[in-house]
């Protein structure tokens, strides 16, 4: 008797064990999905912000070419990051890069830069960073306007040579007790658009571009500090 209790009691608890693991599954999947969905629309929002619907008749998700492995290091990015283009009547009219600055007090920042073909910034958010709260994290737009400064400036506007923070003689501003943070947003902002202005006829092509297609380029941003 006792052998076909415990013989009883082990098929109870294996068929336990299965239908706990079945559930978790599939909680896990159900999990997953959400969790995809929740991340595309946060992503969607991030874009739209910079290339709104009202500017482009294209998905601005699924419209992407890969980043060139000539611009991964000037860029900050690897082989996984997707450049996405904003379309007006079936011409590319603005695209949006992923760029990481290594260089920031704290680490990482990872943005993405919009830019118009004529080499104007469209915009600029800041995605991921663990720069210091109350003085670095004023790069996020929901803690300061100082990201939006960058609209409509190019290589021109202003000149090159003033794509630094004042302190550094440049043209943008710096944050009271935080210096390392924007410079090195603002020298990262400039390698995406001599990135852009370099492959200006790649980038811009309504075909899908291949990564063969660009140019070997180098950085052209300064040392930071």
């Amino acid at each position: 008797m006792l052998g076909k209790s415990i013989s009883k009691n082990s098929l109870i608890l294996t068929a336990f064990a299965i239908a706990t693991a079945g559930a978790l599954a599939l909680t896990n999947l159900g999990t997953q999905d959400r969790i995809a969905t929740a991340e595309r629309a946060a992503q969607q929002r991030a874009l739209y912000e910079i290339i709104p619907l009202s500017q482009h008749d294209n998905d601005l998700l699924t419209d992407t070419i890969p980043v060139p492995q000539s611009g991964w290091i000037e860029l900050g990015t690897d082989a996984n990051s997707k450049i996405h283009r904003a379309r007006h009547n079936g011409e590319i009219s603005a695209l949006i890069i992923p760029a990481t600055a290594h260089d920031g007090y704290s680490g990482d920042i990872n943005m993405i830069v919009g830019v118009n073909r004529d080499g104007t910034i469209a915009g600029v958010r800041i995605l991921l960073h663990k720069e210091t709260p109350g003085l670095g994290d004023k790069i996020e737009l929901k803690k300061n306007q100082w990201i939006l400064h960058f609209n409509g400036k190019s290589l021109q506007v202003p000149v090159v040579e003033e794509w630094k923070v004042k302190k550094d003689g440049g043209a943008f501003d710096q944050f009271a007790g935080a210096t390392i943070t924007p410079r090195a947003v603002v020298g990262q902002i400039k390698r995406v658009l001599e990135f852009v202005a370099i492959n200006h006829e790649s980038l811009f092509s309504s075909g899908q571009s291949s990564i063969s297609s660009f140019p070997a380029t180098t950085s052209a941003g300064e040392a930071h500090e």
